[in-house]
């Protein structure tokens, strides 16, 4: 079933999320060759991602890493992707592999 996918790339700078950028696939097969897919396209695909603004407090101060890791342990990062999906039109659920951009280097496993 071909389904709309997304690499998300979370940026960090200074132990801050700063931006977010994604780019997305339309792409069929089963799951775990679509994340393949994905996991391969990581590097290549940020310098082409449509880039997007991260939340930030009344202050102006970017959220830090150390709370968006706690939102990601209780599931509840999608939140922070709802202007993402909203561009990409993905369902609800969407397949998306999260990856990493520390002060400017693109963490793959």
């Amino acid at each position: 079933m071909f389904e709309t996918i997304l690499n998300i790339y979370l940026i960090i700078e200074n132990d801050d999320v700063v931006g977010f950028k994604a780019k997305a696939y339309e792409l069929g097969g089963d799951d775990s060759g679509k994340i393949k897919y994905l996991k391969e396209h990581a590097k290549d695909d940020y310098s082409s991602a449509y880039s997007f603004d991260s939340p930030q407090d009344r202050k102006g101060k970017f959220m830090p890493y150390k709370k968006f890791s706690k939102l990601e342990r209780q599931g509840m990062q999608y939140r922070l992707f709802e202007e993402i999906f909203q561009k990409f039109d993905v369902p609800e659920n969407p397949l998306i592999c999260v990856t990493p951009v520390v002060d400017g280097k693109i963490l793959t496993s």
